[in-house]
């Protein structure tokens, strides 16, 4: 059962990767905060739905039981949405999703999962493709004629990404004995101490925004991260229970998401894809299905 939830991840994420360029100015110094709050807000509410429709009882120590991994994965996303003011998205993706090669390897060596040959050449596949469209993205000639500073390449801006990648693949790794070797937790206990961490982050980051730094939040004009807080929110939601179920392959499936951001940004943000590009995305879809048989 953990296919179709790791695929549905899959789309969410790519969906609101999409939407978070899209609502990430280069030229706003807070804007990494603002989409954090967005994000919290809306994983809170939906923390509270569940608890509200479920009747289910929350353990606040579960929530500090989880904050290793909850910790890792929320500082890789702000990370990660600071990185996006000043780098493309088509190259600030493949590189921040390579963290699925990172918690494979370590889910690998650490934990008792014992891959197919199959699903061992599809993982293969995948980290090969993300890497080599990183590769083709760098060296891209057409690139070096930007001069709009959102757009530029600098350590910073490919620091982020690879900051994020290393945070987000030990977020995952931990994930994976948290629900899967270990069963430390529920999905569902998992889940609420993710959002609920998140959220309360949002409340720090709405107090240091409008208290400290003066500034206003006006959900009108949030529209774009406001989108994407609702893929993202989705897209945990069914990636829990895919790293429940199979963590070893989900993670590595998952982290491939990256190339529906990439064709996204490629269709509305106007920009082009080369043939080797396309070439790579494909080697990255046959592992999609290889580990999928």
């Amino acid at each position: 059962m953990w296919l179709p939830f790791a695929l549905i991840t899959f789309l969410m994420w790519g969906i609101a990767d999409f939407f978070y360029k899209k609502g990430n100015p280069a030229d706003d110094n807070l804007s990494h905060w603002r989409t954090i709050i967005i994000v919290g807000i809306v994983m809170g509410i939906h923390a509270f739905i569940i608890l509200a429709t479920n009747n289910f009882v929350f353990d606040i120590s579960k929530l500090l039981i989880y904050i290793p991994v909850s910790f890792c994965y929320i500082l890789s996303m702000g990370i990660g949405y600071a990185g996006l003011r000043y780098i493309e998205l088509s190259i600030s993706s493949p590189v921040q999703n390579s963290s699925g090669a990172i918690a494979t390897i370590l889910c690998m060596i650490f934990c008792s999962y014992v891959v197919s040959t199959t699903e061992l050449i599809g993982i293969i596949c995948m980290i090969a493709g993300v890497f080599m469209l990183t590769f083709v993205e760098t060296r891209n000639p057409e690139r070096k004629k930007i001069e709009n500073k959102k757009y530029h390449i600098g350590f910073l801006a490919i620091l982020m990404p690879i900051l994020y990648c290393f945070f987000d693949g030990i977020g995952t790794f931990l994930d994976a004995l948290y629900l899967d070797e270990y069963a430390i937790l529920s999905e569902t206990e998992s889940l609420l101490a993710y959002e609920f961490t998140f959220f309360i982050v949002a409340i720090i980051g709405l107090i240091y925004v409008c208290g400290i730094k003066k500034e206003k939040i006006s959900l009108p004009k949030e529209k774009n991260r406001c989108i994407a807080a609702v893929f993202e929110t989705a897209g945990q939601f069914f990636y829990t229970y895919a790293m429940a179920s199979n963590s070893t392959i989900s993670a590595a499936l998952v982290s491939s998401y990256c190339i529906l951001s990439l064709l996204l940004s490629r269709i509305f943000l106007k920009e082009h894809l080369s043939w080797k590009q396309y070439l790579f995305i494909t080697v990255v879809f046959v592992g999609i299905i290889l580990t999928s048989i």
